[in-house]
């Protein structure tokens, strides 16, 4: 390519020149092409360890004048086809213009006014670039997709110099990270070394440090491990590595493929080797953190964040800490832990201002909001650009959502919307009137029994102990709280401190329980800017009849039965609405078990709208994909949870291991938060910590649980036993400070024993698990969930895989092992797809809700490239026709898709089947609907004729009948039809065996693509010369016996009219009966058309793969190419035979298909038995094994050579 001029002071240090004039020279990097020896080793060695461009462009041309040291490069290339091109252009239309000036400067002048015009004509021809990345950055990218062969879609993230270790030898290269690989490249004094990892293959990321192995990084798959030492920065290599890993385990999940940001911000500049991609990825790690920082929707973007002091008026001091902006929320956080915690919407900002800076109070900045509290930043570096950047997103956020004066505005309780709200988010379903108008006063039905307020307070009985040290004990809570909200504020502007976790952890007051759930887990933000969202997907769920509400409507009646709000229609009904509302909202989690036990308490205690909100919080942030089909991050938190035993329980650890009950215990235990194994005043508590603290609370009390029983579990001897031990002991987990009635608990109605087990105060569990088990930490946890989410994805991958080939392992004549390579073949295939484009989408290929043997399917496309590297009937260039018919014979549905079950029938027949079942595949590709349209016009033009053509005495006779015997089948109609069905019925049952006798008959365009196929098929084969002959004779026969048949065929459709209609031979009714019969120039016009398609198809020669670097000889054809077309008249062609020579009427009336020759199948397996080498041919056994080896090895090589050069003249000589 042309490049901008730069200046070359040593031209010849470490390149060659090849071709120069007066004003240029065409040079060659030493140690490519020709030459090489130990300097070419040195300087390819030193090229990939330096990351040298020469690697890449291996051609360069220089510019010179005169006698002048200084020379300029303006142009490169990766091959000596694209350099040279430019060398051509510049003799061509350069040389004779420079010959014409006097001064060697104004030459340079014009050489690189000339150049750098080229360059702009270029950049301006081509599409805007969709980012900005430097120079240097798309120069590697062009050399990963040389080294690995990958397409121009395949999109390089970053690439870091570092040691592969193979074996014990370290081998220094680069690795590259795109999108969808991983690859590494070395080149070290002759040994090349390419590896590529797919990232969907990962099982094990990990980064360790060991005495083999120091600070390295370690990739597993199925088969082997990869270790990678020696970065520069290993941190933020092993982070890029987990996310790259995520977005693959996300693609295996729910087949989300990686979509870059456009909306991200333009670089202020261009950064030197940071892609756009790889700024993509770290804004979203930033922005994944900002939003479970402070528990954020997931359409939250951060802006930019900057130290800071927070003055906090209840500790009277300045606290130190950062301050976070983004599109609609202004968040702090202190420096130390717990210290405080701040959220403000902007829609909640009133004004922002400069407040005056002083020694104390430097560039302080002052928020107030519509609630009447204020607070102040200070020490802020950019105070200027931060107040104008929060400026311009208050003038961005739509109008208020609440009142102005209204008191609950920001008290967590629902508040009428005013006229004009806020447009729904992109990011959900926006919900329409009739008039296609966002619909916001809308509401239910009055019908409806709905729950305005918590189940609880409407079902509340009165309690004779009202007055009791219980209810004295809740007043004390709700008392607490109030001054505490007096003091730190109330609602989403709240400030959290170590004081509002010690008031969590003491139990929320029951009045106060809805409002606070909605505030920390995020809920009451997303309610706010969504005002009747979940009313329109009530009335859109409403009448719906899905798989989801079929299993809502299921698991109703088993929601908390014990409880009496659930003991009537209002709360059945509330609770039917919610789970209907979401799996409308989310149809691809639509209803799991254990989502209903938590909606009917979160029912308890929120409106139905709130818990709606808190559902969703639940699914989709706080317990990401814990509810989806497969329940992964319930078995990821699992492994978690296992991990975290074995570090702080080791000896519990390694006996319950043993028992395998940790598995069995922790998944209802994470799946219901506790809900459904402890009583519910219980289990209640650790909800009101998990929505304040997260996930880490639920772990905490899971090890605490163990530890109170570990000298027990130490003694147990099987599974059962310590299953017992730990559901009875959470069943006497007890709330002595509740003031609700009693609720029985069944799980412990069935569990409990002769002697009842001590209570457990639920309080000093809680209090316990802090004590032994609160230095866990949320991003440690986080750390533990990749590690474990690639283990689980992956397992679950496995289990698919084993389950598809239960399915058809028994139809097919595969090993199990084979199958199971030719799964991993087809899924990488499918998945490819999905990244580098296909003809449908994603979704339309995988569907989770499908059974495993259809969720992966794949298109013609992929189906040919699978169909070419696995087939054992390779044509040639003929190969994708083939492919093509046979993709349409397995697409039974017509969708355009094939799944594995289908592929494997494919193959089966190809390697396993006797040779009559491979002629009859080979016979059914050459017919419809194999043979399409466009190759098969004159079949069905004849398949019309004759369903067109019926027979006139066909129909006579037929009236006759029906005339003779209406009565007499008007009174028997009802008992036979009533038979005739039932036979039917039972025929459809019964499995259909095709047999021979079902294939229909050929014709002779049909005949005519068989027979290419088959001298295409032979090609490269050892008897080639021997099955050429033994094709043309068996070509030969069948036209012969097709002419025979057509000629019996016509003389019984000339014969006088029978008098009966039955009598008609089989073949008259198959075939089409022309009025006249053909004269004998005509009857040979067949045999001419084939002698004619097969000396073609002879003649077909593959184009031949000709690379950059090397020109093949016109003249070299391949074997089966030499074969003349007189090698066909062979004895058995017949005399009258038209050949290619034959020229005038002749060859017109050779060139004419006859629409009455036709053949069967029977006639072509009898005719190809009667040749040895057809026979052996075709009962010879196909290798699915070596292609199969043939696939993988181009994942990942070694391979040793001299130098570059080496490698290019081995090319040349071929």
């Amino acid at each position: 390519m042309w490049i901008t001029p730069e200046e070359v002071l040593l031209a010849n240090a470490l390149w060659v020149s090849e071709r120069a004039n007066p004003f240029f020279i065409l040079q060659r990097r030493k140690g490519h092409g020709k030459g090489g020896g130990i300097t070419g080793l040195l300087v390819g060695t030193m090229d990939v360890v330096l990351d040298s461009s020469a690697r890449v462009a291996p051609y360069r041309i220089l510019h010179q004048t005169g006698d002048s040291q200084i020379f300029w490069s303006i142009a490169c290339g990766s091959s000596r086809k694209e350099i040279t091109g430019h060398w051509e252009w510049l003799e061509t239309n350069l040389l004779q213009t420079l010959s014409i000036f006097d001064n060697d400067e104004d030459i340079t002048t014009f050489v690189k006014g000339k150049v750098s015009g080229i360059i702009a004509e270029e950049n301006k021809s081509k599409a805007a670039q969709e980012d900005e990345d430097s120079g240097k950055f798309r120069e590697a990218e062009q050399k990963m997709r040389k080294l690995f062969g990958m397409p121009g879609e395949e999109k390089l993230v970053n690439y870091y110099s570092c040691s592969y270790w193979k074996g014990r030898v370290p081998r220094q290269g680069w690795v590259y990270l795109s999108v969808n690989h991983l690859c590494f490249y070395s080149f070290l004094l002759g040994k090349e070394v390419t590896l590529v990892v797919q990232w969907t293959e990962v099982t094990r990321l990990e980064k360790n440090a060991t005495l083999v192995f120091p600070e390295s990084v370690r990739v597993s798959t199925r088969h082997t491990e990869h270790y990678f030492s020696m970065f520069l920065n290993i941190n933020d290599t092993f982070k890029l590595m987990e996310q790259l890993a995520t977005i693959a385990m996300r693609q295996l999940l729910d087949n989300e493929g990686f979509s870059a940001d456009r909306t991200l911000p333009k670089a202020c500049k261009t950064l030197k080797n940071v892609s756009a991609l790889k700024r993509d990825l770290d804004a979203r790690a930033k922005n994944e953190r900002y939003r479970a920082l402070f528990r954020l929707t997931p359409d939250e973007r951060l802006d930019g964040h900057t130290d800071c002091t927070l003055w906090t008026p209840f500790a009277k001091m300045h606290i130190v800490g950062q301050l976070f902006v983004s599109n609609n929320y202004i968040c702090f956080c202190s420096r130390e832990e717990d210290l405080c915690q701040l959220i403000i919407p902007l829609r909640e900002v009133s004004i922002v201002e400069k407040a005056d800076s002083s020694s104390v109070l430097p560039c302080p900045v002052s928020i107030s909001t519509k609630n009447k509290m204020t607070f102040l930043f200070a020490n802020l570096k950019d105070r200027d650009f931060l107040v104008q950047r929060i400026s311009d997103f208050l003038q961005r956020t739509p109008d208020k959502l609440w009142s102005d004066g209204h008191p609950l505005a920001l008290s967590g309780y629902s508040v009428s919307p005013s006229p004009s709200t806020t447009p729904l988010s992109s990011s959900l379903p926006t919900p329409t009137g009739a008039g296609g108008e966002p619909s916001q006063g809308r509401h239910y039905s009055p019908s409806l029994p709905t729950a305005t307020q918590g189940l609880l307070r409407i079902y509340q009985k009165d309690d004779p102990e009202d007055h009791g040290p219980k209810a004295t004990k809740e007043k004390m809570k709700e008392e607490s709280w109030n001054i505490h909200f007096f003091e730190f504020g109330r609602g989403v502007c709240m400030y959290r401190t170590s004081k509002t976790r010690e008031l969590v952890l003491n139990g929320i007051p029951e009045s106060l329980r809805g409002e606070l759930w909605l505030l920390f887990s995020g809920a009451q933000n997303e309610m706010a800017t969504h005002p009747g969202y979940y009313a329109e997907l009530v009335e859109q769920a409403m009448g719906r009849c899905t798989l989801a509400t079929e299993e809502i409507e299921r698991d109703l009646h088993r929601s908390m039965p014990e409880h009496h709000a659930f003991q009537n229609e209002m709360g059945i009904a509330a609770l039917r609405r919610v789970l209907t509302a979401y799996a409308c909202r989310n149809p691809g989690i639509g209803y799991c078990q254990a989502m209903n036990i938590v909606t009917s308490v979160l029912l308890l205690y929120c409106t139905e709208e709130e818990a709606f909100w808190l559902l969703v919080a639940l699914c989709e942030r706080m317990l990401p994909d814990y509810y989806n089909t497969r329940v992964v991050g319930a078995l990821v938190d699992q492994g978690v949870f296992e991990e975290l035993t074995r570090e702080c329980l080791p000896l519990l650890y390694e006996h319950m291991q043993e028992l395998g009950v940790i598995s069995t215990i922790s998944l209802s235990w994470f799946l219901t938060l506790f809900l459904s194994v402890m009583p519910f005043d219980s289990a209640v508590l650790l909800v009101d910590c998990f929505f304040y603290e997260g996930i880490k609370v639920i772990f905490q009390v899971a090890l605490a649980v163990l530890h109170a029983n570990m000298d027990t579990l130490l003694d147990c001897t099987d599974e059962g036993e310590a299953m017992t031990i730990l559901g009875r002991y959470l069943d006497n987990v007890v709330n002595k400070q509740t003031v609700s009635p009693p609720i029985p608990h069944l799980h412990a109605l069935l569990t409990s024993g002769d002697e009842p087990p001590p209570e457990i105060d639920v309080f000093q569990l809680i209090k316990s698990s802090y004590d032994k088990f609160g230095s866990l930490r949320a991003d440690v946890i986080e750390q533990m969930r990749f590690k474990q989410r690639l283990k689980v994805i992956q397992s679950l991958e496995d289990t698919a895989k084993r389950s598809v080939v239960r399915a058809i392992m028994t139809d097919s004549a595969f090993s199990i092992e084979e199958l199971e390579e030719l799964y991993v073949l087809f899924k990488a295939k499918h998945i490819m797809s999905c990244y580098w484009g296909a003809s449908c989408t994603a979704a339309e290929r995988h569907d989770p809700s499908l059974p495993y043997l259809e969720q992966y399917r794949i298109d013609l496309e992929q189906f040919c490239q699978l169909f070419g590297a696995l087939g054992t009937w390779l044509c040639g260039t003929h190969t994708v026709t083939l492919a093509a018919r046979h993709f349409r014979l397995l697409d039974s549905n017509k969708d355009g898709l094939i799944n594995f079950k289908e592929f494997v029938t494919g193959l089966s027949g190809m390697y396993h089947g006797d040779m009559t079942e491979k002629l009859k595949l080979l016979y059914k590709l050459h017919l419809p609907p194999a043979l399409c349209p466009e190759e098969a016009e004159s079949a069905l033009e004849a398949a019309q004729f004759f369903t067109d053509d019926d027979s006139p005495q066909g129909e006579e006779m037929k009236e006759a009948g029906e005339a003779s015997g209406c009565g007499d089948a008007e009174e028997k109609k009802e008992v036979k039809d009533y038979k005739y069905y039932l036979r039917m019925w039972a025929k459809e049952k019964e499995p259909k065996i095709e047999t021979i006798k079902d294939l229909p008959r050929m014709n002779q365009e049909q005949f005519i693509e068989l027979c290419k196929t088959l001298y295409n098929m032979f090609s490269e084969d050892p008897l080639e010369q021997e099955l050429y002959h033994a094709i043309a004779t068996v070509a030969s026969l069948l036209l012969r016996i097709g002419e025979v048949g057509k000629k019996f065929t016509n003389n019984c459709a000339k014969k006088p009219t029978d008098t009966t209609y039955t009598q008609a031979p089989t073949l008259s009714a198959e075939l089409p009966q022309p009025e006249k019969e053909e004269s004998n120039g005509e009857s040979s016009s067949g045999q001419s058309l084939v002698c004619k398609a097969l000396a073609e198809a002879q003649l077909e020669t593959p184009p031949q793969q000709t690379s950059d670097e090397e020109v093949k000889d016109d003249t070299s054809v391949s074997s089966y190419s030499m074969v003349s077309t007189g090698s066909l008249q062979c004895e058995d062609i017949a005399d009258d035979t038209v050949l290619i020579g034959c020229a005038g009427d002749q060859q017109r009336r050779g060139s004419t298909l006859d629409g009455d020759w036709s053949i069967t199948f029977e006639q072509v397996l009898a005719s190809m038995l009667t040749e040895p080498p057809l026979v052996d041919y075709f009962e010879k056994k196909g290798d699915i094994q070596a292609r199969m080896a043939t696939c993988k090895m181009q994942r990942g090589v070694e391979r040793q050579v001299s130098s570059s050069s080496d490698h290019e003249l081995a090319q040349l000589s071929t």
